[in-house]
């Protein structure tokens, strides 16, 4: 089914995205109120009776520089004349940001019709590829088709220490895939710069941009040599947009249904759809093994997971004896607490008869449940009563330095 948008909206919604661009004001929501009132008494001002979506200006400044398409262009509007309005474009670090988000109908058939992108590679070239994507969620829902066509488009890209492979506030224009290196990322707010995380060798980033159409929301700078698969914009688009949005129709009732994710957004709850996979595993199959560094999070679906610990006494460590603390079923969490504590898994899980689990890797559990944490914190208590009901004594499962 298609979604036809209103006529107007988009350009309503461009001015107001420039704004919050450009004054990054601290309660989205009262900014809102203030621009779009303000909006409404200019347009009354102007007795034109129809939608005018010249921009408001909340500064005292003159309005934003409105540019054409073409950069060579000259801007020969005049000043009282808005029935020429062209989307504005914001020029911050020096280039170009895109603020309006493109229509997607993820039902059109247009696979037969757009041009397919392809990067010859050798033998060599493939297998490394195939290893750096082997682990990659945003891959996993692709059917063996779908996966080839992305792998042909990829293309390699060699980086030096200090370069800048994405900087914030540009527009989306490739998905990377890390095949090794060092990456820190940056989020500059109120003028300063701020390290936020880091890649080490595996990973993947730049997604969000093409996901939602939206300015990088954060800069990666290479801190050794290293080497990226890329992934343009039209083939994202084209394969891993369409299959999202179908995974989206499967898993969102169930992602809403989630007591630890209720208290997100919808928006928060739908990105967090697009980033997790499913994985499928037999009765007796190990999910995670203790003393294990954590890379995942992970979603019970169905099915049920025991939660197992090595128990603390001589006797039994010797024998590598596991005692269950705990089981999780459908809609329950389990492996937060490595993620939480940035330790070791404390303990390993097991499969109960077939279990499918929605997986979250590591930097999207930082990115998007960043707000939950405090909620998975609070559980650190009721784990460690009880170690002491099982083994007598606690494990010191607290942060670092607490």
């Amino acid at each position: 089914m298609s979604i036809e948008i209103p006529s107007g909206l988009t350009e309503l919604l461009q001015g107001y995205t420039v704004e919050v661009l450009r004054q990054r004001p601290p309660d989205l929501l009262e900014f809102a109120v203030q621009y779009f009132t303000r909006l409404r008494e200019n347009r009354l001002q102007d007795g034109a009776g129809r939608p005018h979506t010249r921009g408001v200006n909340f500064d005292g400044e003159q309005p934003m520089q409105i540019e054409s398409n073409g950069d060579d262009e000259e801007n020969n509007d005049d000043e009282d004349d808005d029935s020429d309005f062209e989307p504005p474009i914001i020029n911050r670090y020096s280039r170009r940001v895109s603020v309006c988000a493109e229509a997607f109908n993820p039902d059109e058939e247009d696979d037969d019709t757009e041009p397919r992108v392809v990067h010859p590679k050798t033998d060599e070239q493939r297998c490394r590829l195939q290893e750096s994507c082997k682990d990659i969620l945003i891959f996993k829902n692709l059917d063996q088709e779908q996966l080839s066509q992305v792998l042909d488009a990829m293309f390699e890209r060699r980086v030096q220490p200090q370069e800048h492979v994405i900087d914030q506030g540009d527009d989306g224009d490739n998905f990377y895939v890390i095949e090794r290196g060092q990456y820190d990322i940056f989020v500059s707010k109120d003028g300063q710069s701020c390290r936020v995380g880091a890649y080490d060798n595996h990973g993947s980033f730049g997604e969000l941009a093409l996901m939602y159409n939206t300015p990088r929301a954060a800069t990666i700078v290479a801190t050794s040599e290293g080497a990226l698969w890329g992934l343009d914009r039209v083939t994202f688009r084209r394969i891993i947009l369409k299959n999202n949005a179908k995974k989206r129709k499967r898993f969102e009732a169930f992602v809403e249904s989630v007591p630890i994710l209720k208290s997100l957004e919808l928006s928060e709850r739908m990105k967090i759809v697009d980033v997790i996979g499913e994985k499928i595993y037999k009765d007796g199959d190990r999910i995670i093994e203790q003393g294990d560094k954590a890379d995942c999070f992970y979603i019970v679906e169905s099915g049920e997971v025991k939660i197992m610990m090595k128990s603390k006494t001589k006797t039994a460590q010797e024998s590598n004896q596991e005692v269950e603390l705990t089981r999780c079923k459908r809609g329950q969490y389990f492996g937060e607490l490595a993620l939480v504590t940035n330790k070791p898994r404390a303990a390993s899980a097991y499969a109960v008869d077939d279990v499918k689990c929605l997986v979250m890797d590591v930097q999207a559990f930082e990115r998007l449940l960043g707000s939950c944490k405090d909620i998975m914190k609070r559980n650190i208590t009721h784990y460690e009563e009880q170690l002491v009901a099982l083994f007598g004594s606690s494990m010191d499962l607290r942060d670092p330095g607490k």
